[in-house]
């Protein structure tokens, strides 16, 4: 008489191997109300931000002037000046560019104006003269209308404020937020020494210290010198282009230039808007329609050298950036605060970059797919931890 086999029960899991499991489906939990309140706050940041722009643009705003401005007023201090001293200084030449930038660009801008009405004729004979050009397309467009019974509709405008009450409306506001900027960047880069000192010596452990000493160090190093770098590159750019339109017989070549170098802070969409002022002027003035296009075509060329040659080589890989990212952040800071989130928009992304380079970008593809949310394996470092306690016990 043969005995049937015993049923073999099943292996239990080992007390550090549940302890394990049920740290990783904890640690997954946790992290997936992460994103999810990540995404909640992507989503929802822009309407606090944009009704509170009389706050959070000017602190962004100085945020940033006091990463740029900080170096130069650790040059000052240590030739002797005192702190508050040098912050004022750095501060004021600061002042000193950007009023010089604007008295370039709005003086001859202020001439043109007057030339406007004509520069408008001009430009309304040229698309004449492309209208009749291509009058067999208006021809095919109004017999679609004819065709889809849209012909004969009435249009409603509603008349909105006039330019001229639309800044006498917003100059208090322009001035407030300008004069909080300045005044919060100038107390932040007196503050410097006192903030890094805070974030040094007043944390719990040597670890922290060091990693925040990094990350601080990190984020005005590639803020700061992303930013003279460009200011560098956009002032030759602005050179350029006004030797350019000076020999092109151009009007006011020095607001051409300041307009070239400004824009170029814009990514993508600075040149295109410098290529289209380009060849609005150059309709306007010119007495071809193939010579109006020179200065815009010229500029196109230039751009084209700049942005695939000249900007990668010297900025390198340190600097480089996803495009979808760029555009990403220009959209979304355009969005809130308009033409200074515009400005605002690459600044914020390298802070932002350098400050997840140090902790941890999240794995957001990966997560969907059951990896960990960062790329550092946590439970595997706990595993690793529980192996070396049991080996050497």
């Amino acid at each position: 008489m043969s005995s049937k086999p015993p049923v073999q029960s099943p292996k239990r899991l080992a007390p550090s191997s549940r302890r394990m499991a049920f740290a990783e489906q904890e640690l997954r939990l946790i992290s997936a109300l992460v994103v999810l309140i990540g995404i909640g706050l992507f989503l929802a940041l822009p309407f606090v931000l944009s009704i509170g722009s009389v706050v959070f643009l000017p602190l962004t705003t100085a945020v940033i002037l006091m990463i740029l401005l900080s170096p130069l007023a650790d040059r000052l201090s240590g030739w002797g000046l005192p702190n508050v001293l040098a912050s004022l200084l750095a501060l004021l030449s600061f002042l000193v560019v950007l009023m010089f930038a604007f008295a370039v660009i709005l003086q001859p801008a202020g001439t043109l104006l007057d030339q406007l009405p004509q520069m408008a004729e001009q430009v309304a004979r040229r698309f004449e003269e492309l209208q009749d050009e291509f009058a067999w397309l208006a021809s095919i467009n109004d017999q679609l209308a004819r065709a889809m019974g849209t012909e004969g509709g009435r249009e409603v405008v509603l008349a909105g404020p006039s330019f001229v009450q639309q800044i006498a409306v917003a100059t208090p506001s322009l001035l407030l937020e300008v004069l909080l900027t300045f005044l919060m960047a100038f107390f932040m880069i007196e503050a410097r020494v006192r903030l890094r000192r805070h974030l040094l010596f007043d944390r719990a452990s040597y670890g922290t210290s060091i990693k925040a000493a990094r990350v601080l160090r990190e984020v005005q190093d590639r803020v700061a010198a992303y930013i003279l770098t460009v200011a560098c590159i956009n002032l030759g750019v602005g050179v350029i282009v006004a030797l350019g339109a000076w020999l092109l017989g151009v009007d006011a070549p020095l607001m051409w230039g300041g307009l070239a170098a400004l824009l170029n802070f814009i990514p993508y969409i600075g040149p295109f808007a410098m290529i289209a002022l380009l060849a609005l002027f150059g309709l306007g003035t010119a007495d071809a329609l193939a010579l109006g296009m020179v200065p815009a075509l010229a500029y196109l060329v230039l751009h084209t050298v700049e942005s695939n040659i000249v900007t990668p080589s010297i900025l390198g890989a340190r600097f480089t950036m996803n495009p979808v990212m760029i555009l990403i952040a220009f959209s979304y800071f355009s969005w809130i605060w308009g033409v200074f989130g515009a400005l605002l928009s690459v600044p914020i992304l390298l802070m932002l970059t350098a400050f997840f380079d140090h902790v941890g970008r999240p794995n957001l593809v990966g997560f969907v797919f059951g990896e960990p949310l960062f790329a550092t394996n946590l439970m595997a470092l706990g595993a690793d931890d529980d192996s070396a306690q049991s080996t050497h016990g």
